[in-house]
């Protein structure tokens, strides 16, 4: 059967220019034309021609008008995963499922960690990353915890020069052969010739990518560190950044954004006054304070964007469902009060705590 032959009509005068055509055109006998919606409730029409005994319908091609005068009334359709209420229940009886919770600690930083906490610790691999700043104070106690270490290009100037200096009244180069990374990466724009070669020499592995210039040298030691693991399960990860506050601005601000790049990754950053790490919204956060090595101020910052909703415990001014943003309220010089605090936020947030004067 051939294709029906559609004529297109204005939207105003439809139903007459039907009425007009299904009386002018020649039709089979016995047939007479009548217009109906296509669609119940609609302007949507088709002219069909109804026989007067058999009472059936039929779309001469020649007359198949579609008219256009109105939209179909919205019917808002029910979402795909939609949840229905229990019977004989409201919409309200329906509870979100609890986030899962992320514990955090810093018992990295204590010499002789409790035996709870050094348990907590023996479970996770940590990799110690060395950026180009002066190192802490605390560089050798975590360079000992890791079981990977990396520098960035120019950090490796900065082991170089100087875990000597935190090792006085010992041979340098004994200490430099001691505290050997296992790996240089980076651009190689900042790394001098002869700390290059002395650290090659001693079988470090020398990764050149000076053809990337679209990520820092801290995102790329990260990749390497993802690629080549130094535990078994990457869930159990934690990297430890050492010389990533401090110094230029826009290094600071490119190191907090690799926190958002590796978002699914443990990763604190360090300087010798205070230690920050990302808390991912799609986690309650419970963050373990030892008030001998860490504290009293802190800060919860909302970094990536505005939080509409952010509620802790364990700080002196607590917020309870609180917004946040940059141009309004941002949590900063806060106190830890409790050993334990907790946080919640519709956002991801950044925790800062200052770091106390340690050996």
């Amino acid at each position: 059967m051939p294709l029906p032959c559609r004529q297109q009509l204005r939207p105003g005068p439809n139903r007459q220019r039907l009425r007009q055509l299904g009386s002018t055109k020649k039709r089979k006998k016995g047939y007479a034309p009548s217009t109906r919606p296509l669609v119940k409730g609609s302007n949507l029409c088709f002219l069909f021609v109804k026989h007067k005994y058999t009472n059936s319908f039929r779309v001469p091609c020649s007359l198949l008008i579609i008219s256009y005068s109105g939209s179909a009334p919205h019917r808002p359709r029910r979402p795909r995963h939609a949840t229905s209420p229990p019977p004989g229940g409201d919409q309200s009886a329906i509870a979100p499922m609890p986030l899962p919770t992320m514990t955090h600690s810093s018992s990295f930083l204590l010499p002789s960690p409790p035996a709870e906490a050094a348990a907590a610790a023996d479970a996770v691999a940590y990799a110690v990353i060395v950026l180009n700043q002066r190192l802490p104070r605390f560089a050798s106690l975590l360079w000992t915890r890791a079981q990977l270490r990396v520098c960035a290009d120019g950090g490796a100037n900065r082991l170089f020069d100087g875990m000597p200096e935190l090792h006085p009244g010992e041979d340098p180069d004994e200490v430099r052969a001691r505290y050997k990374p296992d790996a240089i990466k980076g651009d190689m724009d900042s790394i001098r010739p002869e700390v290059k070669e002395f650290y090659s020499n001693l079988g470090a592995k020398i990764v050149d990518e000076s053809h990337d210039q679209d990520t820092t040298d801290l995102h790329k030691c990260i990749s390497f560190i993802t690629r080549n693991p130094p535990g078994p399960d990457k869930a159990n990860l934690c990297i430890l950044v050492l010389g990533a506050l401090g110094g230029r601005f826009d290094h600071e601000m490119g190191n907090i954004n690799v926190l958002y790049r590796f978002s699914n990754i443990k990763i604190i950053l360090l300087s010798d006054e205070s230690l920050i790490f990302l808390l991912p919204k799609t986690h309650n956060h419970e963050i373990l304070v030892d008030q001998s090595i860490e504290g009293p101020h802190c800060g919860l910052i909302p970094m990536g964007m505005p939080s509409s909703s952010s509620t802790t415990t364990g700080l002196r001014w607590n917020l309870d469902n609180t917004s946040m943003s940059y141009g309004g309220l941002v949590s900063t010089s806060n106190i830890v009060d409790d050993k334990k605090v907790m946080v919640t936020s519709d956002s991801d947030l950044i925790w800062t705590i200052s770091l106390r004067n340690h050996t």
